[in-house]
């Protein structure tokens, strides 16, 4: 059985746009798992300490056969590729890679909480989101359409390659 799932990717540290592509393309390659679509490429204002590049962000809907923990370990794989360093929190990163959604599933755990704690109040999630997925209801029945009235598009920019 499959499960559709979305990421949301992030990257503002050394060559934040490449950071973004290659794991895109990386996102392709996690076992047991298809790369549906992924959204425009959209600069963002950092969130956190002070002074951080903006932010290169996307999101990328995939499908998969593994299991929610077993998809966080791929994904927190990949950030090692990047050499992401968690020193700071929502400090700089050569890349995030965040699972917001894995199909309709409700997890918290010690180390995953889905849907994503912080995603219904960042333009650079839900942007992009809807862009793929314009129709989305979140497992607690939310529609995307309205969490969209609720965040303004800011100085959220979409990039063009």
């Amino acid at each position: 059985m499959s499960t559709r799932c979305y990421i949301g990717l992030g990257s503002n540290l050394e060559e934040p746009l490449q950071q973004v592509l290659k794991a895109l393309e990386e996102l392709a390659q996690v076992p047991q798992s298809r790369l549906l679509e992924s959204s425009s490429l959209y600069r963002s204002d950092p969130v956190g300490p002070p002074g951080q590049p903006d932010y290169i962000n996307a999101v990328a809907c995939l499908e998969t056969g593994l299991e929610a923990h077993a998809l966080l370990d791929q994904l927190q794989a990949i950030e090692q590729a990047h050499d992401r360093v968690r020193k700071i929190h929502w400090g700089p990163r050569t890349l995030d890679l965040d699972l917001l959604l894995y199909g309709d599933e409700q997890i918290q755990t010690e180390r995953l909480t889905v849907p994503h704690a912080f995603m219904t109040q960042r333009n650079f999630v839900l942007w992009p989101l809807a862009e793929i997925a314009p129709t989305l209801a979140l497992p607690d029945g939310q529609q995307l359409d309205l969490l969209l009235s609720q965040c303004p598009v800011g100085t959220l920019e979409t990039i063009s390659l």
